[in-house]
């Protein structure tokens, strides 16, 4: 399962470019405006879970962060990003990992993920997920996936769709919500797909 989980991610990354896969951004707009209105300092250690090689990374870089950790389950998708970023590569913390299986060596002030969790179909999976951000996140966590009213797959998976009581529902036990909107992605084939997009905040 796992095994091939990441095989499907590298074959995708390995043939598709960015304007031939559907989450592709130009700018992450959401996950930027949630990021600035956490109001952590430059400084703040901030990780991107499913990064691939989005361009987020760069944002953040251009913005002055300078604690960034990239994680994804495919190495071509880093591949790509850090090929991207040139020079700057050599700034990001990149990690090769899948979600389910990451063992953490630093808390972290802000936890991104968009689009990531809701592949986490089975509640097994979800569990892990949830322990894991409940453990190593101190401070906010944001996270997009599709919404009740979005696709119920990507890349051919299978998908877990959340509205927005669900998703916050599902870290109650050491998150308080703040913020959630609703977002339509554009892809680059000119299709919509619905997002929940929240950010919550570590209970003291």
């Amino acid at each position: 399962m796992e095994i091939s989980r990441k095989n499907h991610w590298e074959t995708v990354y390995e043939t598709k470019q960015p304007n031939e896969v559907s989450w592709t951004q130009e700018k992450p707009k959401t996950s930027l405006d949630f990021i600035y209105e956490t109001k952590l300092g430059k400084s703040a250690k901030i990780i991107d879970v499913g990064g691939g090689d989005s361009k987020l990374v760069d944002f953040l870089l251009a913005a002055g962060y300078e604690n960034i950790t990239v994680l994804d389950i495919s190495s071509k998708a880093l591949e790509k990003a850090k090929k991207r970023l040139g020079k700057n590569a050599e700034k990001i913390n990149w990690i090769v990992a899948d979600i389910t299986e990451f063992k953490p060596e630093t808390t972290y002030d802000i936890w991104h993920d968009r689009a990531a969790f809701h592949f986490l179909t089975m509640q097994e999976q979800v569990e892990t997920y949830a322990g894991i951000v409940e453990k190593w996140v101190s401070g906010f966590l944001i996270i997009g996936t599709f919404s009740e009213n979005g696709p119920k797959k990507c890349s051919g998976l299978e998908i877990k769709q959340y509205s927005e009581s669900e998703l916050e529902n599902q870290f109650l036990n050491r998150f308080k919500k703040l913020k959630c909107s609703k977002e339509d992605h554009i892809t680059p084939f000119e299709t919509v797909q619905n997002f929940t997009f929240c950010v919550f905040e570590k209970k003291k």
